[in-house]
């Protein structure tokens, strides 16, 4: 059966996702809810649908990239998408939500024959243009096995359990993003006031036990003051929530999330830095510092 694929959800992430499907020869349907966003793949060969359940009726295989898990679920159960998806057809529900809701969704969609995968990513809008991200999938060993030349053009794809644990390990991973955030902005601006040059400090940890891809661009970021959105804030916000009921649900705390996501609530609330990429959580720690809003030269 040729594959085809309907995609919803062409925001930041989804739009070069799209063009990496579009890129790798795949037949694409698109839709989103603001059509502007979604327009521009028309010129690159992409079908607009006109709403969701339009987009799903003709595929095989259909890829969500939305806000959270209450729109996900609005989306599939509440606009009537589920019931126009064919039978046998596989969702890859590849936004960030909680893994007890991506389970739920499994669970009613296999009671209409349709089988689903939780496949959360990460590496941001670079990784998603260069098709780099890491997927990190949940549900059963042979429909995974069976998307896998969908995920190749979009990076690497590893099942990393049954049904919910891609969100379980999604969760695990903004937990070591956020995290990671917060100490390259401190790394950071312990540098700067100390009159390091931070690009040769970087340089410096390239390769040691400290070098991430977040020192290496978020501390670029955090240097140079862009803060354009790759990953929102509130973005961030809401996956460290997440992170925070499934941990009440098992019963255990974790004490450096619930810093790092007050943080980011202050950055969001107090800063109005909302909408700005997650490095910003530097300039919180200016404002924290009463100091000005870029390094030190």
């Amino acid at each position: 059966m040729t594959t085809s694929i309907a995609v919803l959800g062409t925001g930041l992430m989804g739009l070069p996702m799209a063009r990496r499907l579009l890129g790798a020869g795949f037949d694409l349907t698109v839709w989103n809810r603001d059509p502007s966003k979604s327009a521009p793949l028309a010129a690159e060969g992409a079908r607009i649908a006109r709403d969701p359940k339009d987009a799903v009726s003709r595929a095989t295989h259909i890829i969500t990239m939305l806000t959270d898990g209450a729109v996900v679920n609005h989306v599939l159960f509440e606009t009537g998408v589920a019931g126009a998806i064919t039978a046998g057809a596989t969702v890859i529900d590849m936004s960030s939500i909680r893994p007890s809701q991506a389970r739920d969704h499994a669970s009613r969609l296999a009671k209409l024959g349709v089988h689903h995968l939780d496949a959360p990513v990460s590496g941001g809008t670079k990784g998603a243009e260069a098709g780099t991200l890491a997927i990190m999938a949940g549900g059963e060993q042979p429909v995974f096995d069976e998307a896998a030349d969908l995920f190749k053009p979009l990076g690497r794809a590893v099942r990393v359990g049954p049904s919910g644990a891609g969100q379980l390990a999604k969760l695990a991973n903004q937990a070591i993003v956020g995290i990671t955030i917060g100490a390259v902005a401190e790394a950071t601006l312990l540098v700067s006031e100390g009159g390091g040059d931070l690009e040769a400090f970087r340089s410096a940890l390239s390769g040691g036990f400290a070098d991430s891809a977040i020192l290496q661009q978020h501390g670029a970021r955090m240097q140079a003051g862009d803060f354009k959105p790759g990953g929102r804030v509130l973005v961030q916000i809401k996956d460290l929530d997440n992170i925070l009921i499934e941990a009440g649900e098992l019963g255990i705390r974790l004490p450096l999330v619930e810093a790092v996501r007050d943080r980011f609530v202050r950055l969001a609330e107090n800063l109005g830095g909302g909408d700005l990429d997650h490095s910003a959580l530097f300039l919180e720690l200016l404002d924290l510092n009463k100091l000005s809003k870029t390094p030190r030269d």
